[in-house]
């Protein structure tokens, strides 16, 4: 196979993320509005690349008050900073197993992440052609983003943990 070019099918993916609540549960959100393409070559996959693009304001946990409080500046900032970017700077790895490293840009500071990629393989779709599929995983510090906000628990603690788990589901088809 060569390098070839793919959609991200929004419909078939998923964005995702976790977060230790009260240090006893775990909140999950997704992002509902979000776009990307990549360009992949299962024989090289050094030579694949990605780039996405997130609306903040998107942002769904189940609960319209928290994902309000989501939104403002004790958090995503999402006026102000309406988009979260990620664009790829190297892939490395087997063709089954493999790291994406790259920027991540969230309220408008940017840090290197590396996520750890599935290659879930290529299947045809009867009526929408060529399909690929990837689940990716990273962890990210809040903090390193500036979003520091956070309350102290009456017995110890704080209320929301520093490390935010980050779960993609991706399916592409085949750009034309």
């Amino acid at each position: 196979m060569a390098l070839e070019k793919w959609n991200i099918d929004v419909i078939h993916s998923t964005v995702g993320f976790t977060v230790r609540h009260l240090m006893v549960s775990k909140v999950h959100g997704q992002f509902t509005k979000w776009k990307g393409t990549f360009a992949f070559d299962e024989n090289n996959v050094a030579s694949s690349h990605v780039e996405a693009e997130i609306e903040v304001a998107s942002v769904d946990t189940r609960d319209a008050q928290r994902d309000g409080h989501l939104r403002t500046g004790d958090f995503f900032e999402a006026e102000k900073f309406p988009h979260i970017t990620f664009k790829s700077t190297s892939v490395s790895g087997e063709k089954g197993h493999f790291k994406v490293a790259g920027d991540l840009t969230l309220r408008g500071v940017t840090k290197p992440v590396v996520l750890d990629v599935e290659y879930a393989g290529r299947a045809k779709h009867p009526q929408a052609g060529e399909r690929v599929g990837f689940s990716a995983q990273t962890s990210i510090n809040r903090k390193d983003f500036g979003v520091t906000f956070n309350l102290v628990l009456e017995a110890g603690g704080v209320a929301i943990s520093e490390k935010v788990d980050i779960q993609l589901d991706v399916q592409g088809s085949l750009a034309t």
